[in-house]
């Protein structure tokens, strides 16, 4: 619990959150650290930016978050303080509820100025895209246009998360002491590893389907019309990135954007099946000029000999593999 205190009293000190933006244009990276107290990084540059596509600009006194958050810290850090002096297991058991409580309204509110800020667009907007919002990514990845943004905990943050493994392990200890039941310990500490995993999960290393007129291409920046040549690659922080052809792919992974060894997966669209991802050194690969994809990579991905085989009575080509590409 003192730790805890210690733990809570830094945060104050040190940024929350932040959302990293990054696009051609910018290839240093734009930053926004969310501290208790307020915004820092490249708000002003930001902003500029939030103007064109009609989003409202970023302001501290705009928060009534940056008002009130400092003294709730203060507040759970003096409470910790006081339960570890006092030792009463009643005190930690209402401690634990209330943060638990406090964490989870805290993400609701920080959703729910996502969705305000990417939802609530002025309709006399330089660039206006029917149908798009700019809602960044609660924790993970999401692309924007032709910005990508990455939302994850700063180091205050992890202290955060932290302290709620530290009490939510007194929680279940206390717990079990009372009781005396060590049949019952497995199954109670497995809570801390459960949490640990869904928190770990949401920054997820899944593909997702390509959605058609949505979607632009990370590469050539075009907006993906035709996901039966699509392709993506997901790093092993869970950053996406969408093609709309293999030449596109292909030759983002030749300028060695990212790292070999950053690369969880790589997968592409089943010609067959728009909506179906295969991985690619499992994709059946047919390369035709008559395909006439997008980019003019004229490549087509299968999950199966069958499909294929009806495809190539269309479409004469010849059969390839990933790493023949790659070559």
């Amino acid at each position: 619990m003192l730790i805890a205190a210690i733990g809570l009293v830094m945060v104050l000190f040190t940024p929350i959150w932040r959302i990293e933006l990054d696009a051609p244009q910018y290839p240093e990276g734009l930053s926004l650290q969310i501290h208790a107290k307020g915004l820092k990084g490249n708000v002003d540059i930001i902003n500029g930016l939030n103007h064109y596509i009609g989003m409202k600009t970023l302001h501290n006194e705009d928060f009534f978050e940056f008002t009130v958050l400092p003294y709730i810290i203060i507040f759970f850090a003096v409470a910790f303080g006081l339960v570890a002096l006092l030792g009463k297991r009643i005190w930690m058991n209402i401690l634990f509820f209330l943060f638990v409580s406090f964490g989870i309204i805290a993400m609701v509110d920080f959703w729910r100025w996502e969705y305000n800020y990417g939802h609530n667009l002025n309709p006399n907007a330089a660039i206006i895209v029917p149908g798009m919002a700019y809602q960044p990514p609660l924790i993970g990845f999401k692309q924007l246009l032709n910005f990508g943004a990455y939302s994850i905990p700063d180091t205050g943050g992890w202290i955060f998360i932290g302290v709620g493994v530290l009490i939510l392990f007194c929680f279940v200890k206390e717990w079990m002491t009372a009781r005396k039941l060590k049949k019952n310990f497995r199954p109670v500490t497995a809570v801390v590893p459960l949490l640990l995993l869904v928190f770990l999960s949401s920054c997820s290393t899944k593909p997702e389907p390509i959605k058609v007129g949505t979607d632009n291409c990370y590469f050539c920046k075009m907006t993906i019309t035709d996901a039966r040549f699509g392709a993506e690659l997901v790093t092993k922080k869970g950053k996406l990135y969408k093609f709309d052809d293999m030449h596109c792919i292909l030759s983002f992974l030749q300028a060695k954007a990212v790292e070999e060894n950053d690369i969880s997966g790589i997968y592409l669209t089943d010609f067959s099946n728009g909506n179906q991802l295969v991985k690619a050194t499992e994709a059946l690969l047919l390369q035709s000029e008559e395909l006439r994809s997008p980019m003019n990579g004229n490549v087509a991905a299968f999950s199966s000999n069958d499909s294929m085989k009806k495809i190539m009575e269309k479409y004469k080509g010849t059969q390839t593999t990933w790493s023949q590409l790659l070559k």
